[in-house]
């Protein structure tokens, strides 16, 4: 019997994830709520509004997991390590695309004080006047340069315990005037986080048995998208009934983590919520919707999320990298034959700009923009 091909578009429910329904049906922003930061330092807090209140099951199914279970990539291996070593280190890469979908890097060449700096740097950002951060606020999910709280407030029904920094640095660097001192150490970082997530890519291309300069070429990364993502997660009272960011994938290829030393990050293994702790000079490392597509399937983008706490203010840098804006993003034709036959197309092509307008103008909810492109056979 002939199956019929049809592409799945039904859209998760918040209720796929019942630790993230809403306290409210509907809670529009109030207006004397510019960022979280504002609130989060009101005089006597002891508790969280409704409108920005989850139902108290954040927690379930977390787990740890014994140290050195996440993967840890010797970035300085795979860049001038002896044949053998970069063999190694490239199959380890796949490895971690395969079953975690997340690793670690270490040995990577940024330099400690320019993480510290430009942390330092976003701290400086979020510190600044409410009136100064509304100059940069940004209306359309394509301005270069855009500032807010939680995700997406036009269409979210409960609102997330995060003030954030959106900027657009690659092809074209933007950066805030404000604070002084930012432009150009962001400008930097950037550079050197592109180089490093370049290095890796080459290495996950080989990793899937095409050419190391596959990906690049492919999705034209000499134009691929870069943006920069400062988050801000204030000390919080009811830290289980708030949440920093939901259960969500990327776009894109690779995004490079750093973090303050305060711990918050959660990703999905096996079904379970893992706790991933702060190292000193590390990237955290995740896949993106648009690896799993050109893998068509073979690489996992990661769900994951941002938790809060009451100990202390959380900042986190994300720096995420994409194809080019005009790049049809579709599994790569040489990963659809081998010698076993014809493997068919898991995704559909769809034009990169396309996918992040999308993703970026809807509320987070798992997968369901990558279900969007999924093709599923019946």
């Amino acid at each position: 019997m002939i199956g019929h091909i049809y592409i799945q578009i039904t859209q998760l429910c918040l209720a796929s994830y019942p630790s993230l329904m809403a306290a409210e049906t509907s809670s529009p922003l109030p207006s004397n709520i510019t960022s979280i930061k504002t609130l989060a330092e009101s005089p006597g807090l002891t508790s969280i509004p409704a409108t920005h209140t989850f139902t108290p099951d954040l927690h379930g199914q977390v787990t740890s997991v014994p140290e050195g279970s996440i993967p840890v990539i010797d970035y300085s291996l795979l860049i001038s390590g002896t044949p053998g070593q970069r063999s190694e280190i490239v199959h380890e890469l796949g490895r971690a695309c395969q079953d975690w979908g997340f690793f670690m890097v270490i040995n990577h060449g940024v330099p400690q004080k320019l993480l510290s700096s430009i942390l330092d740097g976003c701290r400086g950002f979020f510190d600044l006047e409410e009136e100064e951060k509304q100059d940069v606020k940004g209306n359309h999910v394509l301005d270069p340069i855009r500032s807010g709280t939680s995700f997406n407030v036009s269409v979210e029904k409960a609102f997330y315990w995060r003030d954030f920094l959106k900027v657009f640095v690659h092809p074209v660097f933007y950066s805030p005037t404000k604070p002084a001192g930012l432009s150009e150490i962001s400008l930097e970082y950037s550079q050197r986080v592109r180089e490093v997530a370049r290095g890796l890519l080459k290495g996950i291309s080989e990793s899937l048995g095409l050419e190391g300069s596959y990906i690049d070429k492919a999705l034209n990364l000499e134009r691929g998208k870069q943006i920069f993502i400062a988050n801000l997660y204030p000390t919080c009272p009811r830290p289980e009934l708030a949440m920093g960011m939901p259960p969500h994938s990327d776009h894109g290829l690779l995004t490079l983590l750093i973090q303050n030393g305060i711990d918050g990050l959660q990703i999905q293994h096996k079904g379970k919520w893992v706790n991933v702790g702060t190292h000193p000079n590390s990237f955290l490392v995740n896949t993106g919707d648009h690896l799993e597509i050109l893998s068509n399937g073979r690489y996992k983008s990661v769900l994951h999320r941002a938790m809060v706490n009451s100990k202390g203010t959380r900042i986190s840098i994300a720096m995420a990298h994409g194809p080019s804006l005009d790049s049809v993003v579709s599994p790569a034709p040489e990963l659809l034959v081998s010698s076993k036959g014809d493997e068919p197309a898991a995704y559909i092509g769809m034009k990169y700009k396309d996918y992040l307008e999308l993703q970026q103008s809807n509320k987070l909810d798992g997968k369901s923009c990558l279900d969007r492109v999924r093709i599923s056979a019946v």
